[in-house]
């Protein structure tokens, strides 16, 4: 990138002024990661401080029997092969339970597209999750499993979501967004659930007061003007409906353990290797520049590594999420090194190391409470980047 267009650059973002899709594009061309770095980290300290929001969630998968086929999934499996399973709610409500300790406050919540479970089974689970940890936040079901509902109950996305509310559905999540783009969109998801009905219902949740996070799967078949053009239609829908909370790049994973079985559920990975520690910072900095009227970006450690994860934070995240204990989503992947579980002083300690003050949050992004930085009378203690 010549020094003109840097400057340029630097000043739309300084002034506040939107970036364009050429602006996005330029930027991912740069090769000056500490610049591009540098200043996404400006924009996330103009809007979050020397704070790193955090929150204490486990995820609950409740089965893994799945119509779809999707070319980045290991997750999923067909009826009647060997670890297929799906649980009664009784035991859902019994491991649910048994996550409680450490003063829960989310409970994520995600499934396979089952063939024959009927709809009453997912409000079901929720009213009974709901009952046995009232003061736990429910976030539940991406857009894809909200439009399968519709396909197997015959109502409408609307009437779903609010038997959900009502059992106390508190936020959708933002799976299943992956890359919009259709030139990409094809080769890699097996769902009819793309950006029209994706838009759809999270729009339908923002006018019912959900706030919902957002999401995008990156470094596989896609080229970086597709994560650009992922990222501004969500920008436009949020200058619509300012229902998203949070956006939370997430990287694809190679399947280093699922051919236990013999079954290669992961087709990517023969077309396409993960994205670098380099190449995920840039698309933390990227998206923040970008996307610049949703108010966090997160990092979710379980698909980056802990300390990559950690840079993030100085490249425009200031989320990361969150206490997990068992995200088989990407643990029935990824073999890379990523720890089963932070806890709480595990997720403190690590956001002090980076050099900022933890602050412990909800669902709502809601302060629950706040905790010391790092010790400024240490001299090799950390410090944010200056700005």
């Amino acid at each position: 990138m010549d020094a003109g267009l840097k400057r340029e650059l630097e000043e739309k973002v300084r002034a506040g002024e939107r970036l364009t899709r050429e602006d996005g594009i330029a930027l991912y061309e740069s090769d000056d990661l500490a610049w591009l770095g540098g200043l996404a980290h400006e924009v996330r300290t103009r809007k979050n401080g020397d704070v790193v929001h955090f929150n204490v969630n486990r995820h609950l998968n409740m089965t893994n029997v799945c119509t779809a086929s999707c070319a980045y999934c290991s997750f999923q499996r067909k009826p009647g092969e060997k670890d297929a399973y799906t649980m009664r709610i009784e035991e859902a409500v019994r491991l649910a339970k048994a996550m409680q300790g450490e003063n829960l406050t989310e409970l994520h919540i995600v499934n396979g597209l089952h063939p024959t479970l009927p709809w009453r089974y997912y409000p079901r689970s929720l009213s009974a999750l709901k009952e046995a940890l009232p003061e736990v936040a429910l976030k539940a079901f991406t857009a894809t499993e909200i439009h399968h509902f519709e396909t197997i109950s015959g109502l409408s996305a609307s009437e779903i979501l609010d038997e959900l509310i009502e059992a106390g559905l508190e936020s959708l999540t933002g799976g299943g967004a992956e890359i919009f783009d259709w030139e990409v969109r094809q080769h890699i998801v097996d769902h009819n659930t793309h950006w029209e009905d994706w838009s759809r219902i999270h729009r339908l949740a923002h006018e019912k007061g959900l706030k919902t996070p957002a999401t995008m799967l990156y470094g596989h078949i896609e080229e970086p003007r597709h994560r650009v053009d992922h990222v501004l239609r969500l920008r436009e829908m949020q200058d619509e409906t300012g229902g998203f909370q949070v956006f939370i790049p997430l990287r694809y994973q190679h399947d280093f353990v699922d051919m236990k079985d013999g079954k290669v559920r992961n087709t990517l990975q023969a077309r396409t290797s993960m994205a670098t520690g380099a190449e995920a910072l840039k698309t933390f900095a990227v998206s923040r520049l970008l996307f610049d009227n949703v108010p966090h970006v997160k990092v979710f450690w379980v698909m980056h590594g802990v300390q990559t994860a950690q840079l993030a934070l100085q490249h425009g995240a200031d989320d990361m999420d969150g206490s997990v204990v068992e995200y088989k989503i990407t643990h029935d992947a990824d073999d890379y090194g990523t720890p089963n579980k932070l806890g709480r002083e595990d997720l403190l300690d690590l956001i002090r190391d980076a050099g900022f003050r933890p602050v412990e949050r909800n669902t709502r992004y809601e302060i629950l409470r706040e905790y010391p930085g790092p010790d400024a009378d240490r001299r090799e203690s950390p410090q944010p980047m200056r700005v």
